[in-house]
């Protein structure tokens, strides 16, 4: 497993207005992420953390600092340059699973697929396959309506990781489901660093997931306060293989 660093920021600042003040929600954060490795940022709501995640992801511009993603300066590229950034190597999971719901699994997943220039039939097989890996075959022709919210995550995983990314972000991937559902999608976002090589950066204030990760950010009030290796239990737990219909 590769340990290469994938992204890396230094001095973030990002203010917001609110009526005639600003408030600074990042506070010159430091921050970096390795392939191969999940890294959990963990915080009260209002932290920061999903502001950061954004800084690093291409999706909200810092006032101050610098970004180096795959090797690229991301905050100095053309507004179109970082779109097509975000759509080559970015993967995004989130809290909402942001799902047609007039598609069902396999055409959500073969969509982004079709905008990375796949053909139809390719990104449909390609589509099938990830869908597969998170254990949704069954499931290729249902709708969101027709889906729990654990599957409907999955499809949302499925989608992420089928164009292979080396940047997986989720922001609160598991808020919207029950315990155990949750512990279900955080393997499988264990199961992208591990199997597939991404750096996964995941935000979270759910401290169940914290056994999941190899390395816990914690941040509160715009600063980073921690950042340290996970500790193992002694039974780490196992990354399942994906035969969760119904979850």
């Amino acid at each position: 497993m590769s340990t290469q660093t994938a992204l890396s920021a230094h001095g973030l600042v990002k203010r917001f207005k609110t009526g005639r003040s600003q408030i600074e929600v990042l506070k010159r954060v430091d921050f970096d992420a390795r392939h191969g490795e999940v890294t959990m940022v963990m915080g009260p709501s209002g932290s920061g953390k999903s502001t950061l995640i954004a800084c690093l992801s291409g999706l909200l511009k810092p006032d101050q600092g610098q970004v180096t993603a795959m090797g690229e300066d991301l905050w100095n590229l053309k507004a179109a340059r970082i779109d097509r950034f975000r759509l080559d190597h970015c993967g995004f999971i989130f809290q909402g699973f942001n799902l047609f719901s007039s598609l069902n699994a396999l055409d959500q997943v073969a969509l982004i697929l079709k905008y990375k220039g796949f053909s139809r039939s390719q990104a449909r097989k390609r589509a099938a396959v990830a869908l597969d890996e998170v254990g949704l075959t069954p499931r290729l022709r249902q709708r969101p309506s027709e889906m729990s919210g654990g599957e409907k995550q999955r499809v949302a995983i499925a989608r992420a990781l089928a164009k292979d990314p080396q940047l997986l972000f989720a922001d609160e991937p598991t808020s919207a489901l029950d315990g155990e559902t949750g512990q279900v999608i955080i393997k499988l976002l264990q199961r992208a660093a591990k199997e597939h090589g991404a750096a996964v950066v995941c935000v979270t204030h759910d401290p169940r997931l914290e056994a999941y990760a190899d390395r816990i950010i914690h941040i509160e009030d715009g600063q980073i306060l921690s950042d340290q290796p996970a500790t193992r239990p002694a039974a780490a737990p196992a990354v399942p293989q994906p035969e969760l219909v119904g979850a």
